[in-house]
């Protein structure tokens, strides 16, 4: 029905960046929330950083000031600009969306997961 695909992950060194993009498909009448969350081995998934459809941001503490979520409406797709990485950023990185399927009321949101991508940062 939606599909949620990642790509950008790799492996870097400590001090570098990497680009992240995720691109929504499918059956979509309009997303509200996007964001992506990490899971590093042994951790619980936690969240990195949501942008909603109007454009607002929120990040965690850890990585304020190095990263950046984007978001293009028309190509639902969003990207994370990850600058000045840590061997501590190093995880599986998921995007998430909420996406409304059809017009109507009340508007009922599905949360959708793509399917993961590896970002490894070497010390």
């Amino acid at each position: 029905q939606v599909q949620l695909v990642e790509s950008g992950g790799g492996l870097v060194q400590a001090g570098e960046s990497l680009r992240l993009s995720c691109a929504a498909s499918g059956s979509i009448f309009r997303i509200n929330d996007m964001g992506w969350y990490r899971q590093a081995p042994g951790k619980q998934r936690e969240l990195v950083a949501t942008i909603a459809s109007g454009g607002t941001t929120t990040y965690a503490d850890s990585v304020k000031g190095r990263f950046t979520i984007s978001r293009d409406n028309a190509r639902n797709t969003i990207a994370l600009q990850m600058n000045s990485l840590k061997p501590e950023d190093t995880a599986v990185y998921y995007c998430n969306a909420f996406i409304i399927h059809r017009p109507g009321w009340p508007s009922v949101e599905h949360a959708y997961w793509g399917q993961g991508t590896q970002v490894t940062v070497s010390s």
